[in-house]
């Protein structure tokens, strides 16, 4: 009896020593942070501005018509080539041609007005002389002398009437054989056809606004890429800076060119339409293509650098005071330490593993590519461990760019940065 006593003792002991064991531990588990670090490398940084653009031919025209009317024929078709006033289509003429015929019977009939004008201007000149030898013999009234010369004044007068109506004849059949001549649709340049938006049998109509039949590229080896730049970027951008792209239907390859010009666009924020000029010797690039254009703006072949995750990183509460103190150092000056430019950037805080915590250390940044960023200065070295992650034990592991929503846990297994 005394034995069972004993060992149910024992195993009371047991339980309660592993109990307060676990209360201990869970008491403590919260102060344990596991911290995750990158190292700081000398590497080249290349500072880019990114846009999406379409490729289109340096100089497109597009071919209309200026008379209405139904087409009749087609002389050229997509890819065609063609050459400066070449025909390219036709606009029924029958209408306009019965126009011309009549407009210039309007002009013979103009002619004859003014040859019928000068006939009878002759025979008023020849009544006026009879009248006045009459006059002069007392055998003719002074009215009827008046009557004749009136008569003369207007048969003259007849005359100018009818050389108006001849150069107003003159004047309609120009502009009929003009609107005739424009049912011709010829190139008005060198190139290359590379859209056309009628057929055979279509009817156009050129009351508002001239229709367009074709677009005719003038030369397809030299190529443009129209690109919208935020005005946050395009500030950083000249004219001349070498530029590459790529296009979907050649992956792998980049296309190499120089920015030529950059125009205010507003559409509601305020964008950059910066024009690349790019050679297109081997015709891979074809208008309409969408280019995905990289600037790179500036270089660091070799500097020092540190992960972007790293300068997003928050401390947890337990070294905020470490934070506020290097803070505080930044600030009083002291021998030794470099002297920043006054228009410098604000300076960042960083933690480094040394030791059995990390220590904050301040830096001034420069130039990045979205994943590194430049130091400048401050008191870091390659090779130095930076945090970019802190989690507890309870709290899973993350990488420092994203994870730890509401709800995901207590908010003090919470992601730190």
């Amino acid at each position: 009896m005394k034995k069972r006593i004993l060992w149910i003792a024992l195993s009371l002991a047991v339980v309660a020593g592993g109990l307060l064991f676990w209360r201990y531990r869970e008491k403590h588990r919260g102060s344990e942070i596991t911290y995750k670090s990158s190292p700081v490398e000398n590497r080249r940084i290349s500072a880019k501005v990114t846009a999406s653009g379409t490729l289109s031919a340096i100089v497109t025209v597009q071919v209309g018509t200026q008379v209405s009317g139904r087409v009749s024929k087609l002389f050229a078709d997509f890819n065609s080539q063609v050459k400066k006033g070449e025909l390219v289509a036709k606009i029924d003429p029958q209408i306009f041609e019965a126009t011309v015929q009549q407009a210039q019977a309007n002009y013979l009939s103009a002619q004859a007005g003014v040859v019928t004008a000068e006939a009878s201007a002759l025979n008023a000149d020849k009544q006026f002389a009879r009248t006045k030898a009459l006059h002069d013999q007392n055998l003719a009234s002074q009215a009827d002398l008046d009557t004749a010369e009136a008569a003369v004044a207007t048969s003259h007068a007849a005359i100018d009437a009818a050389k108006a109506a001849v150069a107003q004849a003159v004047a309609s059949l120009h502009q009929a054989q003009v609107n005739l001549s424009y049912t011709n649709i010829v190139s008005p340049i060198d190139g290359v056809v590379i859209s056309r938006s009628v057929d055979v049998g279509q009817t156009v109509a050129a009351s508002l606004s001239a229709p367009v039949l074709f677009t005719i590229a003038q030369d397809l080896t030299k190529m443009q890429v129209d690109t919208n730049i935020a005005e946050g970027d395009v500030g950083r951008l000249q004219v001349g800076m070498k530029t590459f792209f790529t296009v979907d239907s050649f992956p792998g390859r980049r296309f190499v060119g120089k920015i030529r010009n950059a125009a205010t666009t507003v559409q509601n924020v305020v964008t950059y339409d910066a024009v690349i000029d790019v050679d297109n010797d081997d015709l891979r690039l074809r208008p309409g293509m969408t280019a995905n254009v990289t600037v790179v703006y500036a270089e660091r072949p070799k500097t020092l650098a540190v992960s972007n995750t790293a300068l997003r990183f928050r401390p947890p509460p337990s070294l905020a005071g470490s934070a506020a103190s290097a803070d505080e150092t930044h600030k009083r000056p002291h021998s030794g330490s470099k002297d920043v430019a006054s228009d410098a950037p604000e300076p960042r805080t960083i933690w480094v593993v040394r030791g059995a915590a990390p220590q904050p250390v301040l830096i001034h940044v420069g130039l990045t590519d979205g994943t590194v960023t430049e130091v400048v200065d401050g008191d870091l070295h390659e090779g130095d461990q930076v945090v970019t992650d802190a989690t507890t034990p309870d709290a899973p592991a993350t990488t420092g760019t994203g994870g730890g929503g509401p709800g995901g846990g207590s908010p003090a297994l919470r992601r730190m940065f």
